[in-house]
């Protein structure tokens, strides 16, 4: 309770610190998201963000598993820019997840049960509006590479330089020469990799003018009310994140928001890219057993080798219908042929067991 009662404090702070710079950048037209215009005094907003962490922050912490500090800073940009008759209704909800929805703006079209529902949902990877793990495709199963870090962008070192305050630019994460980002020359090795639905980044804020934040999302989507990377004038503060891309790709894969001009430097650590089916290995093992005229067999095939599953087997004789039998499978990775010669002479029973694996297991 101590540390709630501590971070909430901390949380005030942060927002009283913004909400002026929010309100003097509208007055001045930098700001262009209207619906960011704070109704509120700094000090009313920041009350109201005060209790709404008190309110939900031991929540957060027990089913989230998300230290309430982590999640007050994050919710600071949401607590600036969340319209006053929403942040008021947020309160008044029962439960944290129609709280969240009421403050982003939902709240009237969610009833506690649905925002819970769109939640859980996004917790579990179902399909729907919210998919936290949909970072690619349908399937929720993406496949990460880890990757030797490499700079793909560095905006000391190009022309365009800082990014002004409020303001966004794209760049690209895949590419065969990042070095008009400000980059690594070559590729920083995803070489051939295909179906690449979300990158890991690392973005450093360098000296940013003010204190304020920064957002990483895809490139041609709506910015989220979200930070990636929040920091202090002239500090120099990264954040590892995770982002996903157009797939196919566009001209740019993510664009960076931020709320105070500041130089950036962003380097790619892995990918995420869909899995690729693979085709089986297979190998044969065969036996072959003379049998005398009218004589029973029960023909022990050979065991699959080390690592490989008995997916068939069979028997046969080099003349159709020289052998009566039946084939039944065995514990482990082996099987049997059973059956009898009902001709008048010895014939040569030919049995194999099908054995497979996939490549690399």
């Amino acid at each position: 309770m101590e540390s709630i009662t501590r971070m909430t404090s901390v949380c005030l702070a942060l927002v009283l610190m913004h909400v002026p710079l929010v309100a003097d950048a509208q007055r001045t037209g930098v700001v262009a998201d209207s619906h960011a215009a704070p109704t509120l005094s700094p000090k009313a907003r920041g009350e109201l963000a005060r209790q709404f962490v008190s309110k939900w922050g031991a929540h957060v912490e027990r089913v989230y598993d998300v230290g309430v500090g982590v999640w007050a800073e994050r919710m600071v940009p949401s607590f600036v820019s969340a319209d006053a008759t929403n942040f008021r209704n947020a309160l008044k909800r029962s439960t944290f997840e129609g709280a969240a929805a009421e403050l982003n703006g939902a709240g009237h079209r969610l009833s506690d049960r649905e925002a819970m529902a769109r939640l859980e949902k996004a917790s579990l990877g179902v399909p729907g509006n919210a998919s936290a793990k949909a970072l690619d495709s349908g399937t929720f199963d993406l496949v990460y590479t880890p990757m030797r870090p490499c700079r793909i962008v560095d905006t000391r070192v190009t022309a365009a330089g800082a990014i002004p305050a409020n303001a966004t630019r794209s760049f690209l994460a895949m590419s065969t020469d990042f070095a008009h980002q400000g980059g690594s020359t070559g590729d920083c090795g995803f070489g051939s990799a295909t179906q690449v639905g979300a990158v890991a980044l690392n973005i450093t804020a360098v000296v940013p003018a003010t204190a304020g934040f920064a957002t990483v999302y895809p490139f041609n989507t709506s910015r989220p009310l979200t930070s990636s990377v929040n920091y202090a004038a002239g500090a120099i503060v990264n954040n590892a994140i995770i982002t996903s891309i157009p797939n196919p790709l566009l001209s740019s894969d993510f664009t960076v928001y931020t709320f105070a001009e500041a130089h950036y430097v962003i380097d790619v650590v892995g990918y995420f890219s869909a899995p690729q089916a693979t085709a089986l290995q297979c190998v044969n093992t065969t036996r072959t057993l003379l049998v005398d005229a009218g004589a029973n067999f029960n023909m022990i095939l050979p065991a699959c080798p080390t690592g490989f599953t008995l997916t068939g087997a069979g028997c046969g004789t080099a003349v159709f219908n020289q052998a009566s039998w039946t084939y039944s499978g065995m514990a482990g990775d082996a099987a049997q042929c059973i059956g009898t010669n009902i001709t008048s002479g010895q014939i040569g029973v030919q049995g194999y067991a099908r054995c497979c694996r996939v490549p690399g297991r």
